[in-house]
Parts: C-alpha cells; sequence; structure tokens
C-alpha cells in the first residue's frame, strides 16, 4: 500500500524513516533517526540541479534517470535491512519526485506500506519551529560555573523527573572551554530537531528541568520561543563557593590537552583581561589547573550574575551548596518540584 500523509500522521505512523535527500542536505539537519538513503550523492544532486535550472524539467528528471538505474536493486536492498517488517516512511525536500520515484520502487519491489511525508523534510521543519512556542511548564536549574549544573541533572532524571539537557544536545558547555573533549557540534538546524525529539517524547503535563543558558551554546542557538520560556521560568540558583566549583573544573579538564586549555584561554584573553590571562596561563604551564579556574571564574562570574539579575528575584530560589555533596543537593533540588 503505497500512500501521502501529513507531518502529524507521517511521524505518528512509528515507521522506520528514509531520508531520500543528499548526503549533504542529511548532515545539515534530518528527522531524528531516519537513515539517510541518498538517491543522488552531493555532486550528482548539484548536476541534476544544474540542468534543471539551465535545460528545464525534462532533461534533469532524464539524467537523474540515468543515474538512479543502477542503483534501484540496492535502494531496495538497503531498504529492507532498515525496515524488514516491510513497512517504511519516505521523504525527500518538498515531497516531490525523488520521494515519489522511491516510494513507487519500494511498492513495486514487495513492500506492503510506504507512507510518504507530504511536502517533505520542509513539513517536518515547519513543524519543528513551530513546536516551541507551545507553552510549558519549565524549571530552570541555575548556579555559576563549576556548579555542577549537568551532573544534577543527570541525578534529577533518576530520581524520575523529565529533564532536558540541552549541552548534551548541543555536544557543549557553553563556555570558551566549553567544546573541549566534546564531539562535534550539530548546526542549529539539526540541534531544534533533536531538541523537538527530547521535547515531545515528555509528558506535557508535567514539569521539565533545563539548565540555565544564554542564548547560545556554542555555535547552535536556542529557539526563541523555548528560550522566552527559559527566561521567565522558576529558577533554583545552586550557590557553591568559587573554590569547590574551581576544584571540580580542575576534576572535569584535567585530563584535556594543555594546547587547547591554553586556546580557550587566549579565546577570552579580552574580556578575562590581560594580565588575567596571562596569570592563567602561567598557571597552566605549572599544572595548577585550580588556580587557573579561580582566575577565569572572576569573567564568568561577573557574566553570570549580570543575566541572572535580569531575571524576577521572586521567581529565583536559592539552594545553599557550601560543602553538600551533589546526591544532596539533587535531593533538595527533586523536593522544590
Amino acid at each position: 500500500m503505497l500512500r501521502n500523509e501529513p507531518v502529524e500522521a507521517f511521524l505518528a505512523a512509528g515507521l522506520p524513516v528514509i531520508d531520500v535527500r543528499s548526503p549533504g542536505e542529511f548532515k545539515q539537519g534530518h528527522i531524528p533517526g531516519a537513515h539517510n538513503l541518498p538517491l543522488f550523492s552531493n555532486d550528482e544532486r548539484a548536476v541534476v540541479g544544474t540542468l534543471y535550472k539551465k535545460k528545464g524539467r525534462d532533461e534533469a528528471l532524464l539524467e537523474g534517470l540515468r543515474i538512479v538505474g543502477p542503483k534501484m536493486a540496492d535502494l531496495v536492498e538497503k531498504a529492507s535491512l532498515i525496515a524488514p517488517g516491510k513497512r517504511i516512511g519516505v521523504h525527500c525536500w518538498r515531497g516531490g519526485e525523488r520521494s515519489a520515484s522511491v516510494a513507487w520502487l519500494l511498492d513495486k519491489a514487495g513492500f506492503t506500506e510506504v507512507v510518504v511525508l507530504r511536502k517533505g523534510y520542509k513539513a517536518f521543519r515547519a513543524h519543528v519551529l513551530g513546536s516551541f512556542g507551545k507553552n510549558r511548564s519549565l524549571i530552570v536549574l541555575g548556579g555559576a560555573t563549576g556548579s555542577g549544573k549537568t551532573a544534577l541533572l543527570a541525578l534529577l532524571h533518576a530520581r524520575g523527573k523529565q529533564v532536558v539537557d540541552l549541552e548534551g544536545l548541543a555536544n557543549h558547555k557553553g563556555s570558551s572551554f566549553g567544546g573541549i573533549g566534546q564531539q562535534e557540534q550539530p548546526g542549529t538546524e539539526h540541534f531544534e530537531n533533536e531538541l523537538w525529539a527530547e521535547l515531545s517524547a515528555l509528558d506535557p503535563d508535567r514539569p521539565i528541568w533545563l539548565e540555565d543558558e544564554s542564548s547560545t551554546i556554542g555555535r547552535v542557538k536556542i529557539p526563541d520561543g523555548l528560550f522566552a520560556q527559559m527566561r521567565s521560568a522558576r529558577v533554583y540558583y545552586v550557590d557553591m563557593p568559587a573554590s569547590q566549583r574551581a576544584g571540580r573544573l580542575a576534576l572535569d579538564y584535567g585530563e584535556q590537552p594543555r594546547e587547547e586549555l591554553a586556546q580557550a584561554i587566549q579565546r577570552i584573553a579580552k574580556r578575562v583581561g590581560p594580565q588575567h590571562a596571562k596569570q592563567a596561563l602561567e598557571q597552566l604551564e605549572e599544572g595548577d589547573l585550580q588556580g587557573v579556574a579561580l582566575t577565569v571564574l572572576g569573567y564568568y562570574d561577573k557574566t553570570y550574575a549580570h543575566g541572572l539579575g535580569k531575571r524576577d528575584p521572586a521567581l529565583i530560589t536559592t539552594i545553599n551548596a557550601d560543602q553538600t555533596s551533589i546526591s544532596n543537593i539533587a535531593e533538595q533540588l527533586a523536593q522544590h518540584e
């Protein structure tokens, strides 16, 4: 059975999904969990697109058929591995000829259910972006750099709380040092797709915990609708002394390459101040990572305090974390929901 469905029904079907766009399109952003089974390579797509613009649809279609013909058996074999039950979802950019042709091929090859995403990935993106304006019950976990917020979110999740780890999705910890030891960041487009998937899996009637962030995490941007809600949500601020936070940071970054740590210090040299940057680099050279952390925390603490100062004080609850274990802090936070 071959049919065409709008985005809500396509996603609700729960089928394995193949994205027949080029690898470059797929890398920029895709439906989380989808498999890339490209009809054209990046170069082939460019050739067909150029023909379409210069000589029209018929010439482009013929060239597309020449390219795809030898790939047909391979497409069916790979699709069968992705969907051994012979039920599959298919999409391209706009629900046009690429997805229609692959869907026709799979239908003829014996797939019992082939569902095409109407208006393609473009419709999915509109669905994703529209979702971020939905009202949610958010709780923001705040605290200056080094307060262990990521670890606290993990402990809250272990206690059954709904959590979205924005920095985990972004592959970045949100500071000049935040990309060290991380995988390559996604682009903002795919970050939004992954964030949509995380939020969609949660119960909308229960609170969601997120870490306090600026509007960008490394090079990715938090969607405006969600960020606006985060800025007006209740904040639980973990108040941990600088010395304690510096110790945590020294442990977190202790195994990272010194060259990358030095580059991170140099990136913020103007904001930290030349003398402080010089001091931090000297401390790094001496292996005094806790000293490095204390030196740069002055800058980060001022920046965070400035952001916190823009919030409604009535929505900020302070949690005293002086010499308190992360586990005990998580227990205190869990009681506040």
